[in-house]
């Protein structure tokens, strides 16, 4: 019987642990812990970080896991190249369950960048009216660029106030509808969204919205990981651990 632990924090990873609990499979369900209000799960959870590839490494050989399942966002980079490393040294088989990246279409005004850094660059220039929806991680980033005033959509309220002199938070909780962020961006006079490439469908209705305005995109590409067996649905996931 395989013995599972659930790299999370995302939707997807939700859904699986529910299938996971659905298939009497045993499996740990482990955040990170930068969400404050995690949902309740039908696994067991662990939340904080491992120490490292060593100390994910020790907790893959102290608890007996036969398999990882790397669920966290496309952006945690440092996670899944973690996750990567340990399995490799601990010869465990790993797989990742990930959401296909969003693409333009007609209509979208997208400008793509490689990362944050090349983001915050892009932003030089006279104020605008930024949605800046990457997360609270990076907002610090940012400071460099204080002329603009920023629209925050986070997860939870901020421990920290911002370091951008001119900007508004807004608290809310994907899924999010086209209709709703459409008014948002009117309601703040936005004319630039920046967004990470996180994919899915929880959070493309900005996308949506900003082509329904008009408004440029600054889009940031995923971080580049090392090879891994990835697939983008839980099926997918449900035959691999009954191989």
């Amino acid at each position: 019987m395989p013995n599972v632990l659930l790299l999370g924090g995302t939707t997807e990873a939700s859904a699986l642990a529910q299938a996971l609990a659905e298939a009497k499979i045993p499996a740990t369900l482990s955040y990170m812990g930068r969400v404050e209000r995690p949902k309740a799960q039908p696994v067991p959870v662990r939340i904080g970080g491992f120490g490292g590839v060593a100390g994910l490494r020790d907790y893959i050989r102290q608890h007996a896991v036969t398999h990882v399942v790397d669920a966290t966002h496309p952006f945690a980079a440092q996670m899944s190249t973690n996750a990567v490393n340990a399995c490799a040294d601990t010869g465990t088989p790993l797989i990742a369950l990930t959401r296909p990246a969003w693409q333009p279409g007609p209509g979208d005004d997208w400008q793509r960048v490689a990362d944050i850094p090349a983001a915050v660059a892009a932003l030089a220039g006279s104020a605008r009216h930024v949605m800046l929806a990457i997360g609270r991680m990076h907002i610090h980033e940012f400071a460099p660029q204080p002329q603009h005033r920023y629209l925050l959509r986070l997860v939870d309220e901020p421990k920290e106030t911002p370091p951008l002199p001119d900007h508004v938070v807004v608290v809310d909780r994907g899924p999010f509808s086209t209709q709703a962020d459409i008014a948002l961006m009117r309601a703040h006079k936005i004319d630039l969204v920046v967004s990470k490439n996180a994919g899915g469908t929880g959070s493309v209705s900005k996308l949506e919205a900003a082509r329904a305005l008009g408004l440029p995109v600054l889009m940031i590409d995923r971080p580049v990981l090392p090879p891994r067996h990835d697939v983008h649905a839980i099926a997918e996931v449900l035959t691999w651990l009954k191989a």
